[in-house]
């Protein structure tokens, strides 16, 4: 019995820590960029668009379409560069845990 009252603190330990991840996660800020620097985005931890600047040398009718494509590219920039910080806050959490490799958290 002492075994599990010490394993359900550990859980509660963990989803304390959990929850403490999850709100520095969402706080977190990522600058993403294209275009070698003519278009910036900038992302919370949880993926949403906070910012957008474009060079003004891009607003030529003609460049309407490379426009478009640097600001997905500078957004996933962004937001794969959100997402190796949560993975690697994730990782500092549970070292020495037995997760199953691929398996993502927070759940």
């Amino acid at each position: 019995m002492r075994d599990i009252m010490g394993m359900m603190g550990k859980v509660k330990e963990m989803q304390a820590k959990m929850e403490k991840m999850q709100a520095e996660i969402a706080a977190i800020e990522v600058d993403g960029t294209s275009g070698g620097g003519l278009v910036t985005v900038r992302l919370d931890g949880k993926g949403t668009l906070k910012s957008l600047k474009i060079d003004p040398s891009l607003f030529k009718e003609d460049d309407v379409e490379i426009l478009e494509d640097l600001v997905v590219a500078a957004h996933k920039d962004a937001k794969d560069k959100a997402e190796a910080l949560q993975a690697e806050k994730t990782r500092e959490l549970t070292a020495g845990l037995p997760i199953p490799p691929g398996m993502k958290l927070p759940f």
